[in-house]
């Protein structure tokens, strides 16, 4: 079992850059895949980015793509979103999220374990 916690979330201008964090507790946060999405009002969850327990393979959405970077510091149980020329559209609830076997990273459902969330505000 592993909890996460998300940060980093705040107020930002159109075209500015912010670095959300997932930290997660326990000494087994390092075999998981680790997964972003970002919901708002409404509208269902939808995926950001997802990195394998190791780091190699990182997985983007088509909208984020280019513009985030997801990166990992399993010394640290940390997983970090590094989010760049930012958008009113990016604006969201942003949750991390945990899973032992990747199948399809896209996926909400295949996730086990999920942060509270923060909140990322873009304005125009």
């Amino acid at each position: 079992q592993v909890q996460l916690v998300e940060s980093g979330g705040g107020l930002v201008q159109a075209g500015d850059s912010l670095t959300l964090s997932c930290a997660g507790s326990g000494r087994t946060f390092g075999i998981y895949h680790i997964g972003w999405f970002r919901q708002t009002p409404g509208m269902e969850r939808e995926f950001v980015s997802t990195i394998s327990w190791g780091g190699v393979d990182t997985f983007y959405g088509n909208s984020v793509k280019g513009r985030f970077t997801i990166s990992r510091d399993n010394a640290k149980n940390t997983v970090y979103l590094q989010m760049t020329a930012l958008k009113p559209e990016d604006t969201a609830i942003y949750y991390c999220a945990a899973v032992r076997v990747l199948t399809t990273p896209e996926d909400p459902h295949i996730y086990s374990y999920w942060g509270q969330g923060t909140q990322v505000t873009v304005s125009s």
